[in-house]
């Protein structure tokens, strides 16, 4: 028998020929569970995930329609303000089939703003429950209880910009939550963040907003990865309408919007919650000891239930054709795709990922949630955020990966703060920094990043935290510099450059670390006194040209400008040119840019000499540069002519020398 052609994923790294029969075993997994949800290709993903268009509430042309899927209830009835929140005939739902519950109403049963719950007797046992397709939750001020809320505006918003691509090549994303990006000691508002941070976003040079803390959570601090109501935008921020509208205007400044999805798991609660809907409490959920999440106290979903799949994938098409996101970030996905949640792991070897240990359920959802998330957009952007290095994460589905755009490079930040924690500045070593930042499968492509939110948590720190630490609040003021905020200025600039120009994907940035946001998160809690001080962004530092803060933004702006304006740089290679460790000297090209790094906290040199393609150089980017709180040491209008070299002529290749200060970096153009 002829043996048939091995998928890509396996002809591109010999490594993994020995695991190609698991590899194989999960691409047909995918395509089996795909035919048996789609008919066998009758109809689509698209039309499988429409779950939300049927389930949940819906004005209709005679008045309303609400339904539910809980097949171990026995009778559910919705309460609220229209029954005085008791029990009666005429909101009684009736039982269809296959568990599901249904009524009509007429239209002056219900109205918009109407305040309404679930609720749903079992056998054994009642409960007021929240609708688990529930698009609009609210909280009362008063007694801090979540609702439902109909939602059903005479004027729904209406989307100005129809069509929109986002800018890929290089993907350049912003970090941001909306209730904590604004200077006021509150939440803020989506409409805040419209007029106040996305034209910030504009300027600062990135195209695309990473959201976080979108889908409804009962508890702000959980930063929203703890979910109850999956298909309700928070109402913290605001309205339905100002969240369409913040991705609206986000669209017409060509910004695309990527929501941080969390399909990893859900909130224990189950008031509010999906964790026990009719007396069932696996209804969604694993069952025995897989159905909570050891470490973060939380639901882990049954993704071997078709009704979860559709539950899930409506999810994603949901968020994608009501609020016209442009795609998503996945959290947690290293917790889905092993039993272990990959805790106590050490993923040391290409058999680790192939060792029976992986939630074959898991893959095959993650797998048809990009294939559906693509069929919907083609041009959407999904991300992985893992850990483990799960070979084909970010390869296409065909080639039998796992269909992400992206992957994060976690990899990144961590050997950032390794390295800033471990070794002394005269350590560091270019070497393994450039190893670092460039070593990644070729076939897939990552967000690099510095630091994200994880970083700025209580409990961690922030790089420019690390690197000045108590000076950041006593001497940041220009003109009082201490040694520490020099150098802490220096390398904040030095890290995020080397981290952007390396990148094979994308880059990502959290709101505020760009200018070196001097405050960790903290959000308000019993123990810092429900306190909103710590979370919140102090735009008013980086505003102050009086402070240091205005030089790290003012070079982030013009790094990503500098990156985002050089054609084709993406299909670029990141070409060494020469490192020495002892002098702590990097030097690498992309395309025409030559990018020139001096780590050393104490060794200038001059004439130093770089072989490089023939031609002359002109600056375009120095992190010594005064506006950016240099030392200007250097003439940057000064045009650098290679020299000739008898050895290399036949390579194209000449002597460029450069005055290079200690502790600074210099990007430099190919001009002819």
């Amino acid at each position: 028998m002829e043996k048939k052609t091995p998928l890509k994923l396996v002809k591109n790294d010999k490594w993994l020929a020995p695991f190609e029969p698991a590899i194989e075993g999960r691409y047909y997994s995918v395509l089996a569970k795909k035919a048996e949800l789609t008919n066998k290709g009758k109809t689509t993903l698209s039309e499988f995930a429409t779950g939300y268009m049927y389930f949940g509430l819906h004005r209709t042309e005679k008045g309303w329609v609400f339904r539910e899927w809980a097949p171990n209830a026995t009778s559910i009835c919705l309460i609220g303000d229209f029954n005085g929140w008791k029990e009666s005939p005429e909101y009684q739902l009736k039982p269809k089939k296959n568990g599901v519950w249904e009524i009509q109403l007429k239209a002056k049963a219900l109205k918009h703003g109407d305040i309404y719950k679930l609720k749903v007797h079992w056998n054994g046992g009642e409960g007021e429950r929240l609708p688990a397709w529930v698009r609009r939750v609210v909280q009362d001020k008063v007694t801090h209880i979540f609702s439902a809320q109909v939602w059903a505006p005479e004027e729904p918003y209406q989307f100005k910009v129809k069509k929109f691509k986002p800018t890929t090549s290089p993907l350049l994303i912003y970090e941001c939550h909306v209730g904590m990006s604004q200077d006021a000691e509150k939440v803020g508002t989506y409409k805040e963040f419209t007029e106040n941070v996305l034209p910030r976003v504009k300027k600062a040079g990135y195209n695309a907003i990473q959201i976080m803390a979108i889908q409804e959570h009962p508890y702000y601090g959980s930063f929203g990865y703890h979910v109850s109501n999956f298909f309700a935008a928070s109402s913290r921020c605001g309205t339905p309408e100002e969240l369409k509208e913040l991705i609206d205007t986000a669209h017409s400044m060509g910004i695309a919007c990527i929501m941080d999805i969390v399909h990893s798991h859900a909130v224990k609660n189950e008031m509010e919650g999906i964790g026990n809907l009719a007396g069932d409490p696996c209804q969604y959920f694993n069952k025995g000891d897989r159905r909570e999440h050891p470490a973060w106290d939380s639901l882990c979903f049954d993704y071997g239930k078709n009704e979860v799949l559709h539950f899930l994938l409506s999810n994603c098409k949901f968020w994608m054709e009501e609020y016209k996101f442009d795609g998503f970030r996945f959290d947690g996905v290293t917790s889905m795709l092993y039993y272990s949640h990959g805790l106590g792991e050490s993923f040391g070897g290409y058999q680790d990922y192939y060792n029976g240990h992986q939630d074959g359920n898991a893959i095959i959802y993650l797998t048809l949630a990009n294939d559906l998330i693509h069929e919907v957009n083609p041009k959407a952007i999904t991300i992985a955020e893992e850990v483990s290095g799960m070979p084909g994460l970010a390869a296409k589905i065909a080639d039998g990966g796992y269909g992400f755009d992206y992957r994060m490079a976690m990899n990144v930040p961590d050997y950032w703060i390794k390295t800033i924690k471990e070794l002394k500045d005269e350590d560091w070593k270019p070497s393994s920094m450039f190893w670092e930042l460039t070593n990644r499968r070729k076939d897939e492509k990552t967000i690099s990043y510095a630091e994200s939110h994880d970083q700025a948590l209580v409990g961690d720190k922030t790089i420019i935290f690390r690197l000045v630490d108590a000076d950041m609040y006593w001497h940041f003021k220009k003109g009082d510099e201490t040694y520490m905020a020099n150098r802490g200025i220096a390398l904040h600039k030095m890290i995020r450059l080397l981290t952007i120009a390396t990148i094979n994907g994308g880059y990502l940035n959290f709101m505020g670390n760009e200018f070196g946001h001097p405050e960790w998160i903290d959000f308000p809690r019993e123990g810092n006194g429900w306190s909103h001080k710590y979370a919140r962004r102090q735009w008013n530092l980086v505003d102050n040209k009086e402070l240091c803060f205005h030089w790290l933004g003012d070079f982030d702006e013009a790094m990503t400008h500098l990156i985002s304006g050089e054609k084709n740089i993406q299909k670029s290679k990141v070409q060494e040119v020469w490192h020495n460790d002892n002098d702590q000297i990097l030097a690498f090209t992309r395309g025409n840019l030559l990018f020139v790094f001096n780590f050393s906290p104490n060794k200038s040199f001059t004439d130093y000499g770089f072989l490089v393609p023939k031609g002359s150089y002109e600056v375009v980017l120095n992190t010594d540069n005064p506006a950016f709180g240099g030392n200007g040491l250097t003439d940057d209008s000064i045009r650098h002519f290679t020299r000739y070299d008898v050895v290399h002529k036949k390579y194209g290749k000449e002597w460029l020398l450069l005055y290079v200060p200690a502790r600074s970096a210099v990007v430099l153009r190919k001009v002819d």
